[in-house]
């Protein structure tokens, strides 16, 4: 059940910031709920794909997302929160680069946000929620007691992701990575539905150059004001 007096943390910031990983340790020390916003879009994507609707069909596209069955799962200490669709495990097939940039494509069609709002909201649950995405200290949340805008430079968040891509056996390219990372960046900058922006209260951690520690604890230190 919604609860609206639950305090939520909203952290937004741009694909390769460190989100993921900052919102999942957040919650785990708070023991509060955990919302990926961004699995959502990623999630009407794949199943979009998966239904053979065009990613530019803005009316099939608002159902899928109306329609979808999905539910996260926790898991150990850093693995990625387990993504069910229709009863299946997609956790991988969401995080590739090519759902990344489908999800960066349906994001900007406002019917397909307006489906999806609501079911963002609804995770607002005692005894608080932390919120990973693009819009939730603007648009989804812009209640939230605490809101941080994560950061990171381009080449900071192509190395990341080459990274993480090498070590899963993924044979990339850092040149193509970072000029996929620009061009979304552009695109979700100035999408005219919600565009990627701190929120005018929000709280700017640039993570160039710093280590993961050091980001959960400028996170915790926000945290402590919710």
């Amino acid at each position: 059940m919604v609860d609206n007096n639950a305090p939520v943390i909203t952290v937004d910031g741009p694909g390769g910031s460190g989100k993921g990983t900052i919102t999942q340790m957040l919650a785990r020390k708070l023991g509060w709920h955990l919302l990926d916003s961004g699995a959502l879009y990623r999630l009407t994507a794949l199943a979009a794909v998966r239904q053979s609707v065009a990613l530019d069909d803005e009316e099939g596209l608002a159902k899928v997302a109306a329609g979808l069955d999905v539910a996260f799962e926790p898991t150990p200490a850093g693995e990625p929160v387990r993504v069910i669709l229709a009863g299946q495990d997609v956790t991988a097939d969401i995080r590739t680069e090519s759902a990344g940039d489908n999800a960066s494509k349906v994001a900007v069609i406002q019917p397909v946000r307006d489906a999806l709002l609501q079911r963002q909201r609804d995770f607002r649950q005692a005894p608080g929620l932390v919120a990973d995405g693009r819009d939730m200290g603007t648009v989804v949340f812009p209640d939230a007691p605490v809101k941080i805008f994560l950061t990171a430079s381009a080449e900071e968040r192509a190395r990341r992701r080459y990274s993480q891509l090498k070590d899963a056996g993924v044979d990339v390219n850092i040149d193509t990575l970072l000029e996929e990372i620009r061009v979304r960046d552009e695109r979700d900058m100035n999408r005219s539905a919600a565009p990627l922006k701190p929120a005018d209260d929000a709280q700017v951690i640039d993570s160039t150059g710093l280590g993961i520690e050091e980001v959960l604890d400028r996170c915790m230190a926000a945290a402590g004001q919710a």
